[in-house]
């Protein structure tokens, strides 16, 4: 936003990293961010703070908190949304916008909506982002679409004025935008999510059934991603999806969509869900099988920690999932990450990290890659060659099985022969 042109301040309650940001430090890694981190920063226009206070003035209020699954439950935990509305409202002006970026249940912004206006006379609009991890500054920059969860009457058309001259750059490029009203805004999040996870089921269960059939679920995908109806991105079998949204959202849709007694609408989410989580246990049973059942003290290198490429995020990732099973079941493994090891030994320090991919292979019964980082995809048999075995486990069907059959590797792949 500063990068845009506007005046930016940003808030936390957590002053280590505000205290990193301040530096021009981001505290998690996503390429881009130092640089226009340090670009905004240098302008003057950005700046950051613990003090709720220091909101005060600012026309337009950005609330982008956390919304974790419940303890316990598939329910989505709204603590931190409602503690920091709560907290806001006491700086907030006639005519102001609080803008929600949330992901929250539907339902969720015409509660606060009460709120924040009784609370202060201020505007709430629902407006979610839809951000990858790994493009994050060019999708803000640069978004595919904008959608606006407004108030009915003067108050909505206020409040799409504002956020008219925040996307300003982005109207001018003929962003395409929806205004409409909170729950479909809310609903238009969840079910995006929702349908990218079922995507990405959905060639997983076909990969299921390759393996019993000896069909390639690699070639499959090539064939029906050429019906413009289906397209061909995220037809990609393997480990599965992971990180802080796909599974937590989908799991709140289903537990929101049962409170309002549909539950049946979404049923097959679960399916989606249930089949996600069986790929990391294929991955597990396809090392087993390669050591004959005997897994206890060999040595696994493990290729990939993060969720996915260009992201140190290790929630809920299968790469980090396989590797902590593998160590459970007495193997010997040493996983390698460009971005993620530090996050990984936080929770996880029974592992061995290695810096070095190819030290991590050094030695090693199987190699086995979870994330498909540029360097795993780029392996070869060549690089390869100071594992003691020769099989490799390619848990994203990344790298070229033919090269490496020819090498004299065993490879197995998700769904291929």
């Amino acid at each position: 936003m500063a990068e845009l042109g506007h005046e930016v301040v940003g808030i936390d309650v957590d002053a280590a990293k505000i205290a990193l940001l301040s530096e021009g430090r981001a505290p998690f890694y996503e390429p881009g961010l130092p640089e226009i981190l340090t670009s905004a920063i240098a302008s003057g226009r950005l700046r950051f703070s613990t003090e709720l206070a220091d909101a005060r003035g600012a026309a337009v209020h950005f609330v982008a908190v956390g919304t974790p699954q419940r303890r316990g439950e598939n329910a989505a935990d709204l603590t931190y949304v409602d503690a920091a509305i709560a907290a806001l409202i006491p700086h907030l002006s006639d005519g102001d916008l609080v803008a929600g970026k949330s992901t929250v249940p539907v339902g969720t912004a015409a509660r606060l909506s009460e709120l924040v206006a009784a609370g202060s006379g201020a505007i709430l609009a629902w407006n979610p982002e839809f951000l990858r991890e790994g493009f994050a500054v060019k999708d803000t920059i640069s978004p595919d679409r904008l959608v606006y969860g407004v108030p009915a009457g003067e108050a909505g058309i206020r409040a799409k004025e504002l956020l008219d001259e925040v996307y300003a750059s982005a109207l001018l490029n003929d962003t395409p935008v929806v205004v409409t009203d909170y729950a479909t805004a809310e609903l238009v999040k969840a079910s995006a999510n929702a349908f990218l996870a079922t995507k990405i089921s959905f060639i997983n269960a076909m990969a299921e059934i390759a393996e019993v059939t000896g069909a390639d679920v690699t070639q499959l995908a090539d064939a029906i991603g050429f019906d413009a109806r289906i397209g061909r991105r995220f037809l990609n079998a393997g480990v599965g999806f992971g990180g802080g949204c796909l599974p937590k959202d989908i799991r709140a849709f289903i537990a929101r969509a049962e409170e309002l007694g549909r539950g049946e609408s979404v049923a097959f989410l679960k399916e989606v869900d249930g089949i996600n989580l069986r790929r990391r246990d294929r991955v597990v049973d396809l090392v087993v099988d390669s050591l004959g059942g005997e897994v206890y003290q060999k040595r696994i290198a493990v290729l990939g920690l993060a969720f996915k490429p260009d992201s140190d995020d290790v929630r809920d990732s299968p790469a980090l999932d396989v590797a902590v099973r593998l160590h459970g079941l007495g193997a010997q493994v040493v996983a390698s990450d460009p971005q993620a090891i530090e996050n990984s030994r936080s929770l996880h320090p029974q592992l061995t990290f290695a810096e070095d991919h190819l030290a991590a292979i050094e030695g090693a019964d199987v190699v086995v890659i979870v994330t498909e980082w540029k360097q795993f995809r780029e392996l070869t048999p060549e690089l390869a060659a100071a594992a003691k075995g020769r099989v490799l486990i390619d848990g994203r069907n990344c790298v070229d099985a033919v090269a490496w059959r020819a090498a004299g590797w065993t490879y197995r792949g998700l769904g291929r022969p």
